[in-house]
C-alpha cells in the first residue's frame, strides 16, 4: 500500500511535498484537492484533517499528518536533506519557520491574489500590501546566499525545499528576482540537483 498526498498541483505547499519525495525516490498515491470548489470543507477531509487544508499525507498505516514543512522533515528523515549536526539542523528548522512566518504571508499570499482569484479589484490594496514584506524576505534570503551555496550552509537541505517552492514563483506575486541575483543563482543549484522535478 502507498502512501497518499492529498494536494494542488498549483500550491508551492504541496509542491515541497512532491519535489521531497522525487529528491529522495518515494512513491507515492496524488489526490488532486480543488480548493476554490472547497474541496477541503467536506466532511470526509475534514476526518483526515480537522484544519480543513491541504497538503495532507495519510500513511498506509492509516496515521495522517499536515502541514507542509512537518510532512517534507517527516519524509526526509535520516536522508541527507536533514542536517546532522543538532546546530545546523535548527538553522534548517529556523528558516522553515522564515517561510511560513515571513516569507509565504507577503509572497504566496500575493501569488494567490493573481493567479487564483485573478487579482480581484476587491483585492488590489491587499496585493500591493504584501509587496514590501515579500521584498523584505527576499532580501534576508540573498544575503544569507551571498555567503553560502544554501541556506544552511553549501549542502541543501529541507530549507531549501521549504523556500524554493514559492521563491522561484515569486514573480506571480508580481516579485521581481532581477535585485536578488544570489537567489537567482540558488535557484539553478536546486533546479540541477538529481532527481529535480518541475512545479506542475
Amino acid at each position: 500500500m502507498t502512501m497518499k498526498i492529498y494536494g494542488d498541483y498549483k500550491s508551492g505547499n504541496c509542491y515541497k511535498i512532491q519535489l521531497t519525495c522525487a529528491l529522495l525516490n518515494i512513491d507515492y498515491e496524488w489526490i488532486d484537492v480543488d480548493i476554490l470548489a472547497q474541496e477541503c470543507q467536506t466532511e470526509a477531509f475534514k476526518k483526515l484533517n480537522p484544519n480543513a487544508k491541504i497538503p495532507l499525507l495519510v500513511l498506509d498505516t492509516g496515521e495522517t499528518l499536515s502541514e507542509s514543512n512537518a510532512i517534507i522533515n517527516f519524509l526526509a528523515h535520516g536522508s541527507h536533506l536533514i542536517p546532522s549536526s543538532p546546530f545546523d539542523l535548527a538553522k534548517m528548522q529556523q528558516w522553515q519557520f522564515f517561510e511560513q512566518y515571513s516569507h509565504e504571508p507577503f509572497i504566496a499570499v500575493a501569488r494567490y491574489i493573481n493567479k487564483y482569484l485573478g487579482l480581484p479589484k476587491d483585492r488590489v490594496a491587499e496585493y500591493e500590501a504584501k509587496q514590501a514584506g515579500g521584498n523584505k524576505a527576499l532580501s534576508v534570503m540573498n544575503e544569507q546566499l551571498s555567503k553560502t551555496a544554501f541556506l544552511v550552509d553549501d549542502d541543501i537541505s529541507c530549507a531549501d525545499i521549504s523556500l524554493y517552492a514559492y521563491t522561484h514563483v515569486a514573480y506571480e506575486g508580481g516579485f521581481s528576482l532581477d535585485a536578488y541575483p544570489f537567489i537567482s543563482a540558488w535557484l539553478k543549484r536546486v533546479q540541477a540537483q538529481v532527481n529535480f522535478v518541475a512545479m506542475a
